[in-house]
């Protein structure tokens, strides 16, 4: 069994649009684990409105996510934050992590990548589509869980 790492002080998820996989891992991060890391999500781009179906299956685990506004890499300045003052960037898709390598070049930051399946398009039926954002919402808490222990949160 591995051994649990220590929470960082702060940590920016990303995704391509920040609409549905980076939102749900904020989220759940405060869930599992507190308010003792700071935790933020941005996109590639973020021109996107939360995605529906994220807000739902996250509801599933007591996670609020219909406040969320979507904001790209560019927008994180606007909004207060500098990218080098993250301890740890986790990347989320193949276009987020390349950004993510590209914009920290000139800092010491850790990025790691998490493959996390983009859950858009899947399924034809509404349940079919709520399975598929369950299996990506999954993937994120079983990370969560492989990266930083059994969640302490409420």
């Amino acid at each position: 069994m591995r051994v649990a790492k220590p929470l960082p002080q702060s940590i920016l998820f990303c995704c391509d649009h920040n609409a549905v996989r980076s939102p749900m891992a904020e989220g759940i991060m405060k869930k599992f684990y507190g308010t003792g890391t700071y935790v933020q999500s941005v996109g590639v781009k973020g021109e996107m409105e939360i995605d529906g179906f994220a807000i739902s299956v996250c509801q599933e685990l007591g996670v609020e996510l219909s406040r969320h506004r979507a904001r790209s890499f560019e927008q994180l300045k606007d909004c207060g934050d500098d990218l080098s003052s993250f301890d740890l960037i986790v990347a989320l898709s193949p276009a987020s992590r390349h950004q993510a390598l590209e914009l920290t070049r000139v800092f010491h930051l850790e990025v790691e990548y998490w493959p996390i399946s983009d859950p858009t398009g899947q399924g034809e039926t509404r349940e079919a589509k709520l399975d598929a954002y369950r299996q990506s919402r999954d993937q994120i808490v079983e990370q969560l869980i492989a990266r930083w222990g059994q969640p302490r949160g409420s």
